[in-house]
């Protein structure tokens, strides 16, 4: 699925949390309910700390996918590939191959 930007967004972290499923996450407490989604503030392996949607982290700690936090720039009008959405975010891929989040805010949806 193709989608077109409605209002730029620039990248927020440029080292962001970035995991893969069995790394170890250590959670600070703070969380923040964002468009009605659960986001809980953690530490990568690495040290590197960011937002992380509630459904990466297990009981245990533990990331339960593969998971990065990059943002990707975007300006309105670009056109962008979809490769996944949760919690009010939308994986793309723009068209020189950058990968990163986008809110869906700023994305045209099918059906919006």
């Amino acid at each position: 699925m193709n989608v077109t930007v409605r209002t730029a967004w620039t990248a927020s972290y440029p080292d962001p949390v970035s995991v893969a499923s069995g790394d170890p996450l250590t959670l600070s407490g703070r969380s923040d309910d964002w468009e009605g989604h659960r986001w809980l503030w953690a530490r990568d392996p690495q040290g590197r700390e960011g937002w992380v949607p509630d459904s990466l982290v297990s009981s245990d700690g533990l990331a339960n996918f593969d998971y990065s936090a990059m943002e990707l720039s975007c300006f309105p009008g670009d056109g962008l590939q979809v490769l996944d959405r949760t919690h009010g975010w939308t994986l793309c891929r723009n068209a020189r191959g950058q990968t990163g989040w986008v809110p869906d805010s700023h994305l045209i949806l099918p059906g919006s």
